[in-house]
């Protein structure tokens, strides 16, 4: 497809595709959780609570979000649930080769997630490989496979064909098949994708009445 050969101008629409339609289809009081980059367009362009902006300058609350986006589902469900999030946001460019992503943001995500008391199981070393290179394909660490932000970025991403010539789930931004392609969601169910996959939004479920589910 034609977008495919023009990487960077297709990234306005998506943003405004996201913003617009968390606006118009979650509650006026729903409380969203992502990376602070994105905070201030989510104020200003989808009218919704965030966590997290470009003038937050508490630490302990930056780093609570970033143990969320490196743990493991079970353990970031704890902390969203303190957080009282409703839904959680990414932006992914492996689709489009869009490279602002979080996923090249997520060593900072890391770093901050482990920077405070509460993430100290948190360490940057557990999401390189084991010849210590930052990988999302097969050589990439359990802690990155397994962590929040892998899972929603790279979500049913395993059964696309994003170029030809490459195997399905080839990350446009990395150059690598991802590593981790079959798996399903445990905490979160997704609410919405955008064209080109660039921002993608994940409702949280209740999962708190769990012997009645």
């Amino acid at each position: 497809k034609q977008w495919y050969q023009r990487r960077v101008p297709i990234t306005a629409g998506d943003f405004r595709e996201a913003y617009n339609w968390l606006k118009f289809n979650t509650p006026e009081d729903a409380k969203i959780m992502s990376w602070w980059d994105y905070g201030y367009q989510l104020t200003a362009m989808a009218n919704r609570t965030i966590l997290v902006d470009n003038n937050t300058w508490n630490n302990t609350h930056i780093s609570r979000v970033g143990q969320a986006m490196a743990s493991p589902e079970e353990h970031s469900y704890t902390i969203m649930k303190e957080l009282d999030v409703d839904y959680v946001l990414v932006i992914f460019g492996g689709m489009s080769g869009y490279s602002s992503d979080d996923i090249n943001k997520f060593l900072w995500m890391i770093r901050i997630g482990g920077s405070t008391p509460e993430g100290a199981h948190i360490k940057e070393g557990d999401y390189y490989s084991s010849s210590g290179e930052y990988k999302v394909d097969k050589d990439a660490s359990d802690a990155m496979h397994n962590s929040l932000m892998y899972k929603m970025c790279y979500y049913r991403f395993g059964e696309v064909m994003t170029e030809q010539g490459k195997p399905t789930g080839w990350d446009r931004v990395r150059n690598q098949e991802i590593g981790n392609k079959d798996f399903e969601l445990d905490v979160l169910e997704e609410a919405f994708t955008s064209e080109h996959w660039i921002v993608r939004i994940y409702k949280v479920k209740d999962l708190d009445n769990r012997g009645n589910k």
